[in-house]
């Protein structure tokens, strides 16, 4: 088993985090009244779940792409961070179409790209470490759920 190497683990911890504030951006500049407007469907959690939620996502995905950077080894590793790069992407661009732009539409076909993405990185972090994989399939799972909210979201409030 291999030391951990500090260093790397803070960075692994903090680029999820930082990817998740530059959503918050998107997300709470431009959430209020709209958000409050909209018609929603009844398994919608409460406002404050999302928070605490998806901190600990960002700390899930942190943990697991340490995993993957300290352990992984060439072409495994490299496409996992790959997918992974992209998934971060897709799900802060998410936040700026679904708040910010208030395309609920355009963000429920980006979620279901954002899906995808998550689920080859999954694929690919359990490729390299399989304790990587299953936080990886955490954050799949409630990227699945959202992908029923947005679009129930957006059927409910088509005009």
């Amino acid at each position: 088993m291999k030391k951990i190497n500090i260093k790397r683990f803070v960075i692994a911890l903090i680029i999820p985090q930082v990817a998740g504030f530059i959503g918050s951006i998107g997300t709470l500049s431009k959430m209020e009244p709209w958000y409050s407007q909209l018609v929603k469907p009844g398994f919608t959690p409460p406002d404050w779940v999302f928070g605490p939620v998806w901190t600990l996502l960002f700390l899930c995905m942190g943990v697991a792409l340490y995993m993957v950077w300290q352990h992984g080894r060439g072409e495994h590793r490299r496409l996992a961070l790959v997918l992974f790069g992209a998934q971060l992407s897709l799900n802060v661009a998410w936040s700026f179409i679904f708040f910010g732009a208030h395309e609920v539409g355009y963000a429920f076909i980006e979620i279901q790209a954002l899906w995808l993405a998550i689920l080859g990185a999954t694929i690919a972090f359990w490729r390299v470490r399989a304790a990587a994989g299953i936080l990886m399939l955490i954050y799949l799972a409630w990227v699945s759920f959202a992908v029923l909210l947005n679009g129930a979201i957006w059927q409910l409030n088509r005009v």
